[in-house]
């Protein structure tokens, strides 16, 4: 009895891990027909087919003509684990000010499974539009916000998290090593912020501050970004980290006393 429980429960396993990758490789694609998924994963397509149809009647798919894409449902259900974030409200307003000041993009971002996360983000005049878009994920070793995110995490956290990152080189100046990176991140915890110099994407510097709760608790991060020819000199080293440092001071009073 306990042998097939077992079985049941690892059949129910898979299933749902089947179910999400098929999501998954449909918002890859743009779009997909069964056979484009069955492909890409390696499945049946008779099986591709019933979690299709699944997802479509629960409408988390649509159809059209051959082709399913990835239906709005899925919105409701960002939408209500973005609100939700502590703060949520409070730093939609704070990061549309800073893009308007800045002129550059600027975003919110927090952590979850290991990576970073956009919140919110906005545009000033000049921004290039260079994010993935609200709920893409990006790593938090080589950029701005998540090395601030990174360096205020207690040190069990820490090394948790540190564990399951892989350490990817995006460019030639990413931080790849584990150690390098902790030496790092002493000195973000030392002034408060943190810095993105091509780490992430050629050509694009950030400024990062931490968003802090009761008891020093990690929030997320705020940072600005930008093409590296205009984040330089005093504006990157010196005004851009002031303003946030600033932005984040507000922001963790009002979200305390809320």
């Amino acid at each position: 009895m306990t042998r097939g429980t077992d079985t049941g429960n690892r059949d129910t396993v898979q299933t749902t891990r089947t179910m999400l990758e098929t999501v998954e490789v449909i918002k890859r694609l743009e779009g997909a027909t069964v056979t484009e998924v069955a492909a890409e994963l390696g499945y049946a397509k008779s099986t591709v087919y019933r979690h299709l149809s699944t997802l479509a009647d629960l409408g988390y798919v649509v159809k059209t003509d051959n082709e399913y894409r990835v239906g709005l449902r899925f919105l409701e259900l960002g939408q209500h684990a973005r609100t939700r974030q502590a703060g949520y409200d409070l730093t939609t307003k704070k990061v549309e000010e800073i893009a308007e000041r800045t002129g550059e993009r600027a975003q919110f971002i927090v952590r979850e499974h290991g990576d970073a996360v956009y919140i919110h983000r906005a545009f000033g005049d000049d921004a290039v539009r260079t994010d993935p878009g609200i709920g893409s994920r990006i790593p938090l070793h080589a950029t701005a916000a998540g090395k601030a995110i990174l360096a205020n995490l207690d040190e069990d956290e820490l090394f948790d998290v540190l564990e399951q990152t892989d350490f990817e080189g995006f460019t030639d100046h990413t931080i790849t090593d584990r150690e390098e990176l902790l030496d790092e991140l002493a000195e973000i915890r030392e002034r408060g912020y943190s810095f993105n110099r091509e780490e992430n994407l050629k050509g694009l510097h950030a400024v990062g501050v931490p968003i802090l709760g009761d008891g020093g608790v990690v929030i997320g991060a705020l940072s600005v970004s930008g093409p590296s020819h205009r984040l330089r000199g005093d504006r990157f080293h010196e005004d851009l980290p002031n303003l946030l440092l600033g932005t984040a001071n507000e922001l963790e009073l009002n979200i305390t006393h809320t």
